[in-house]
C-alpha cells in the first residue's frame, strides 16, 4: 500500500477508536464528492436535536506544519469551499492528524496494551470568508483545538443544540 493510503487508513482507524470510546456511531459515505470522509452521530443527547451528527474531512500529514501555536495546513480550494458556510444540515469540521514519517512510530505494542501515537486537531471553517486563491488555502488550526474523545462529544453536544463550534 502506498504511503498516502496508509495514512488515510490510519486516520480512519484513529477516528474510529475515539468514536468508540465516546459512544458515537461513525459512518462513511459511499462517494466522497462533498469533502466528507466520516460522519459521526450520537444518541442520548438532550439538546434541541436528540440524534446529532457532525461531518468530518480527514487529513493526515507527516510534514512539520506547526508554526508557533498553530498548524498552517494547506487545504485544497475545493475542500475549503465545501467546508465553509452554514447552509448545511449538520456542522462540518476539518480534522488533521499529525504523524511521524516513520510508520513504525504510529502504533506501539506493549505486553498489556496497544497505543496509537500522534495528535489530531479540528477546525470549523463555517465562518471563513471566500478567497481568491485558485488551488489551495492555508488555514491555521490552533493547537488548543486538539481532537479528543471529550472534544468529539462536545462537538456533538453543540450539534444537538443546533450550534457549531
Amino acid at each position: 500500500m502506498d504511503a498516502g493510503k496508509k495514512k488515510e487508513q490510519f486516520n480512519i482507524a484513529y477516528l474510529h477508536a475515539m468514536a468508540a470510546q465516546a459512544g458515537l456511531n461513525p459512518s462513511q459515505l459511499m462517494v466522497d464528492d462533498d469533502s466528507i470522509d466520516i460522519q459521526l452521530s450520537g444518541k442520548g443527547f438532550t439538546g434541541m436535536l436528540r440524534n446529532p451528527m457532525v461531518q468530518l474531512q480527514l487529513k493526515c500529514t507527516s510534514q512539520n506544519l506547526v508554526s508557533g501555536n498553530v498548524i498552517k495546513f494547506p487545504l485544497s480550494r475545493k475542500n475549503f469551499d465545501d467546508l465553509r458556510g452554514g447552509n448545511v444540515i449538520c456542522p462540518r469540521y476539518l480534522v488533521v492528524l499529525l504523524i511521524p514519517e516513520d510508520d513504525e512510530l504510529w502504533v506501539k505494542h506493549h505486553s498489556s496494551h496497544m497505543a496509537l501515537h500522534n495528535i489530531c486537531y479540528w477546525l470549523s471553517l463555517r465562518d471563513f470568508p471566500n478567497t481568491n486563491n485558485i488551488s489551495s488555502v492555508t488555514v491555521e488550526i490552533p493547537l488548543s483545538q486538539r481532537l479528543t474523545t471529550t472534544s468529539l462529544r462536545h462537538l456533538l453536544t453543540l450539534a444537538s443544540d443546533g450550534e457549531s463550534a
